[in-house]
């Protein structure tokens, strides 16, 4: 053999020799991922048995305050309609009580000073 034979057979070890070490790289690497995924699924599978034993505590106490906030929002408007009635109950009560005390004040001057009230006094 010669020594320009020697130059691409020796560039096609070479290159499968790299190849093979990327794919030693590339199953030493899955390797690791797969270490890591099954401690993350041991992890993940720990958070599901904690979650497993909060969830029906919290699922009812969001129960709870679900019904305390309708029941709040039901006293609200309960309340609102009571101040509502209450104010048209009222308002014409205090309007009827002036104008009745303006009738008994006009009618007391009348009576007091013996003439009508006019404009201007």
């Amino acid at each position: 053999m010669s020594g320009s034979e020697w130059g691409p057979l020796v560039l096609d070890v070479l290159a499968g020799v790299g190849a093979l070490l990327i794919g030693i790289g590339v199953v030493v690497a899955a390797l690791a991922l797969a270490k890591t995924l099954a401690r993350l699924r041991v992890t993940l599978d720990g958070v599901d048995r904690q979650l497993e034993n909060i969830g029906t505590p919290v699922t009812n106490t969001l129960t709870h305050v679900d019904e305390v906030t309708k029941s709040l929002e039901e006293t609200a408007g309960t309340l609102s309609r009571t101040a509502d009635l209450a104010k048209s109950a009222v308002v014409p009560t205090i309007i009827n009580i002036g104008a009745m005390l303006g009738g008994v004040t006009a009618g007391l001057r009348r009576l007091v000073t013996g003439k009508e009230r006019r404009a201007g006094e």
